[in-house]
């Protein structure tokens, strides 16, 4: 009888459930501890990632106070007097630049002009040539006019217009 109560149906289906229940139980505290393992991760990687965020924002302020304080340094250098006509100086050859691309009859007499200024220029340094208030004479400040017209290229287009009208009558 003994050995008939042990082996009955009920009794295998019992044990069988007990294999079952132990594997569970198993898997269950192995799933619950590999959970808390992920949270202390989650929260590990939060606090680093907050460090690390709080670090990044003062980094960026600091550059901002920085980046400010180049800006008005600039600025001040700026308004130098030397720097104002380099500034200018500047300005001019960014125009003569973008004149030379855009405008199709404006690099020839513009190469011409520069051409003769520099030879001016050269004179002048040289000791050959009195020296010529030439930013005065462009802006206004003397009495000359800033580019006076050229004899010799109006004294052409007239004959040309001369000698176009004779051949006509």
């Amino acid at each position: 009888m003994n050995k008939e109560l042990f082996l009955s149906p009920f009794a295998l289906g019992f044990y069988l459930g007990c294999v079952f229940l132990v594997i569970s139980i198993y898997n269950y505290l192995r799933l619950k501890g590999e959970l808390a393992r992920f949270r202390r991760h989650l929260s590990d990687k939060l606090e680093i990632e907050a460090e690390t965020m709080k670090k990044m924002k003062g980094d960026v302020e600091t550059l901002r106070k920085e980046n400010e304080t180049l800006r008005v340094k600039v600025n001040a250098l700026n308004e130098l007097p030397d720097r104002k006509v380099q500034r200018d100086l500047e300005v001019f050859a960014r125009a003569e630049k973008r004149m030379l691309l855009t405008v199709p009859g404006f690099a020839p007499a513009w190469e011409t002009a520069k051409t003769e200024a520099h030879h001016e220029l050269a004179s002048e340094e040289a000791g050959t040539s009195a020296p010529k208030r030439i930013f005065a004479r462009l802006f206004g400040g003397g009495g000359a006019a800033a580019l006076p017209a050229r004899a010799d290229s109006s004294t052409a287009v007239v004959e040309g217009e001369t000698a176009k009208n004779g051949s006509e009558h």
